[in-house]
């Protein structure tokens, strides 16, 4: 835990949605970066959609985003709700249940798929996911893919005292370390609080971080506010911990990471770091260089 000794990390600013939209017919989501603005505050992290909390009936054929490609980043996807299914050009393919994560390391280029599980799609019901991108620092971007199948059973959990808890998915708190491979030092870190609790969290000195209301009531360093849902606060590099207290049984995400000082070219789905090599990635998916699922 964080020592007399620390400094907390200044907040920057606080934001809602900065847009909402479908993502083709599966996910119905709520973006809060890029759409407001602040990716220099949120280096190295490159989007995040918070789709639903949203109850779909009962379908004949799964609902969700069809071939699509990638290059340059990865994709996180965090399940709360409901059920996924991916296949990529690579050759993996999964489903992810509620508590489990898929990792998608896109890098040199991959299609992919992700669609409703069948046996959701049949029975129906609540939605719920954030999907992360993560950037890949010039030297990684044109690596090969990768796939990691995270289980709910394979992550770590750090109890705070009072019922609360935080799930590490990658990086490391309290001894914890998550079970992700990452390409830079970032933390993924999946956050609830029970009503009256207070936590202070202790975050590398450095990091870009922001904190993610997906539902709840909490301060930040006793003073900032994220109240609702789809919320997010962004804090500067400087300083070592945060402080957070929930007046409501309340859940986030807690993202943190070294920035990658490189510049960013994106187009669609493809981030690089000029426009030359978003060229060639059109270029590369046209000709079927991305492979085929």
């Amino acid at each position: 835990m964080p020592t007399a000794t620390t400094t907390q990390k200044k907040i920057l600013g606080t934001y809602g949605p900065g847009s909402q939209h479908w993502v083709g017919d599966g996910f119905p989501v709520r973006n809060l970066f890029p759409s407001n603005g602040i990716q220099l505050e949120v280096s190295p992290f490159l989007m995040l959609d918070y789709a639903g909390p949203q109850y779909f009936q009962p379908a004949p054929q799964p609902r969700g985003v069809g071939e699509h490609p990638h290059r340059g980043f990865e994709t996180v996807t965090l399940a709360y709700q409901g059920s996924v299914g991916h296949r990529d050009s690579a050759g993996n393919s999964g489903v992810i249940y509620p508590g489990d994560v898929q990792w998608m390391t896109a890098a040199s280029g991959v299609l992919h798929e992700e669609m409703h599980e069948a046996e959701f799609t049949r029975n129906g019901g609540t939605f719920e996911m954030i999907q992360l991108w993560v950037n890949l620092p010039a030297a990684h971007k044109m690596s090969k893919p990768g796939y990691q199948a995270i289980t709910k059973e394979q992550i770590p959990t750090v109890a705070f005292g009072t019922g609360g808890h935080a799930r590490i998915i990658a990086g490391s708190l309290n001894g914890s370390k998550g079970p992700a491979s990452t390409f830079t030092p970032i933390n993924v870190w999946d956050v609830e609080l029970k009503a009256g609790e207070r936590v202070e969290l202790a975050i590398p000195e450095g990091h870009n971080t922001a904190v993610v209301l997906r539902k709840g009531d909490v301060s930040i360093n006793g003073s900032t506010k994220l109240s609702g849902e789809a919320r997010i606060a962004t804090l500067g590099r400087d300083g070592d911990t945060l402080t957070l207290q929930a007046a409501s049984d309340s859940h986030l995400l807690l993202l943190s990471g070294e920035p990658i000082n490189e510049p960013v070219a994106s187009y669609g789905p493809f981030v690089m770091n000029t426009r030359e090599e978003i060229s060639q990635a059109v270029q590369d998916f046209q000709s079927g260089r991305f492979g085929k699922l």
